[in-house]
């Protein structure tokens, strides 16, 4: 076996070797000295070899060349790569889930949209309200799904922006509520919303957040629920707003809580599994709950439902705001026309905005590409331009950059695309930017702006005439409906509404009234209804 010692050590041994030998020296020369006789110095001298000689040996040991460090082991070239051939795998796999859930996401809207677009075409089929309405709605669902994959991307390189908005809690809930009225109902769930303890009436918060947690709790209680109910309940303490959804439904196993906060997770039950969607409601809406500085938890029992939890701080404002007046619908705007000039590639997006803008006075002028347009635009001389980015040739970068150097500085130049990453540089280059799909109100407002136009506003609605009084027979029938639209038992409502209108013919404009509201299964409207009658 070989001993061997690093330098430091090694030097060290040489030191102390020097020095016990010149211990011994002096200890042999003052035993020679001390007896003065020969057997004593011999003694002395033995052991003074002997000492020399165990040293000699150790520094023999110190001075021996140092052994050369283990070497490493080299990786594994074969298991590197099937370690990252697995990871790749794995994330191949992902994409693919992901591609085929958006597809089937994606198709489905398209679907009602294609499907009530041939109709329209075959006149007679179906009427435009209805067909509109579908297409809309589809739209809206198609809009979401891009907006709930760019919230995700927004959120998690912390790029959100908060807004501070007043809100009519109660009514805000309320209106969740109603939009999902008419699926629980084709169920038979009661969707029901209990309060507990004093509630404030305005609360400070991002309006367009809370009501995006609000909708994807009540959608997935409602979705994963087959009887029974769903229940929202509120609570209210010390600047603190308690909101939990309660179901009756399939339940969550105690091993999925965790992960169906996920994107793209549901957990482990079929039923779950096989319903539509994507798989991102619950991942956003964790993501907006701690954007907003409050939490989300889960609790259920598999078989018996699920409750969400969700609690943040909401401010009261120290003074409420007054009722807003429903908008006026805009019909024209004052003093001399304006000239206008769209570039698009996209035929249908001309379609919507040459409609709209000659419908209010503007004078229209629209081109298929860059090049169209700038030859329009030296024609035309516009006030302003609604331009699309991502075109083919000159896209709207380089339209913008020869527009500004055609018709100077001043030419006003809003940026209409679904490039909404691009947005940022838009608004460097351009006066304003308008995601696509285009929201009419929002590109009428920067118009006006840009333009400093003051609309013209159709007729406000007359106040209806004040409600005649009722019998005191009639009482009693207002409270059974108020009870019975309070809990959201759609079906008793309209009988006992049947049941007034033929015992008390008195009634009968209250009775229209009441009915319009079922009809849109706005049973908070009712109920707002039958209070102010009291």
């Amino acid at each position: 076996m070989t001993i061997s010692f690093p330098p430091i050590a090694a030097r060290r041994w040489h030191r102390l070797a020097s020095g016990l030998a010149c211990a011994a020296l002096f200890a042999f020369l003052g035993t020679v000295l001390a007896t003065g006789t020969a057997a004593s110095a011999r003694g002395a001298l033995w052991t003074v070899f002997a000492a020399l000689a165990l040293l000699a040996w150790a520094y023999a040991l110190a001075q021996a060349p140092l052994a050369p460090p283990p070497a490493p082991t080299a990786p594994d070239p074969t298991a590197e790569l099937h370690r990252a051939k697995t990871a790749a795998e794995a994330a191949n796999a992902a994409k693919t889930r992901y591609l085929v859930a958006v597809s089937h996401e994606i198709r489905s809207p398209l679907n009602a949209i294609y499907g009530f677009a041939q109709l329209l075409e075959r006149e007679g089929t179906v009427t435009p309200a209805e067909a509109g309405g579908a297409i809309r709605r589809s739209a809206e669902h198609l809009t979401n799904l891009v907006e709930g994959l760019l919230e995700i991307s927004r959120i998690e390189s912390g790029v959100v922006k908060l807004r501070a908005d007043v809100v009519h809690l109660p009514q805000l809930l309320d209106h969740v509520l109603g939009m999902f009225r008419m699926q629980a109902d084709a169920k038979g769930l009661h969707l029901t919303r209990v309060d507990h303890g004093r509630i404030p009436t305005h609360v400070r918060t991002d309006e367009k957040r809370l009501r995006q947690i609000l909708i994807n709790l009540v959608s997935n209680a409602i979705k994963y629920t087959d009887a029974g109910t769903v229940t929202l309940h509120l609570t209210y303490r010390s600047q603190v707003a308690t909101i939990e959804i309660a179901d009756t439904g399939i339940g969550i196993a105690p091993a999925d809580l965790d992960r169906i906060f996920e994107p793209f997770e549901r957990g482990q039950n079929p039923i779950a599994i096989s319903q539509p969607g994507i798989g991102l409601g619950l991942a956003i809406t964790r993501m907006l709950a701690q954007v907003l500085g409050g939490e989300i938890v889960a609790t259920s029992t598999p078989g018996e439902g699920s409750r969400f939890r969700l609690r943040l701080f909401l401010p009261e404002p120290p003074t409420a705001p007054g009722e807003i007046a429903p908008p006026r619908q805009i019909v024209g705007y004052a003093g001399p026309r304006r000239t206008l000039l769209v570039i698009d590639d996209d035929p249908a997006q001309i379609a919507v905005l040459d409609n709209l803008l000659r419908g209010l006075g503007f004078v229209v002028y629209t081109a298929r590409n860059g090049a169209e347009g700038l030859a329009l635009a030296g024609r035309c001389a516009p006030d302003l331009v609604l331009l699309d980015i991502q075109m083919p040739v000159l896209d709207g970068w380089a339209v913008a950059t020869r527009l500004t150097n055609l018709c100077g500085e001043g030419l006003r130049i809003i940026m209409v695309s679904a490039n909404v990453h691009d947005q940022p540089r838009a608004t460097a280059i351009a006066s304003a930017f308008v995601a696509k799909p285009v929201d009419l109100q929002v590109l009428l407002a920067e118009i006006a702006h840009h333009l400093n136009l003051s609309w013209d506003l159709a007729s406000a609605q007359p106040p209806p005439p004040p409600a005649a009084p009722l019998p005191a027979t009639v009482a009693p029938h207002l409270t059974r409906i108020r009870d019975l639209a309070r809990v959201g038992h759609i079906r008793a409502v309209e009988a006992a509404v049947a049941d007034l209108a033929s015992s008390q013919p008195e009634a009968a404009p209250l009775v229209a009234q009441m009915r319009a509201h079922i009809a849109a299964f706005d049973l908070s409207a009712l109920v707002r209804l039958l209070d102010a009658r009291s």
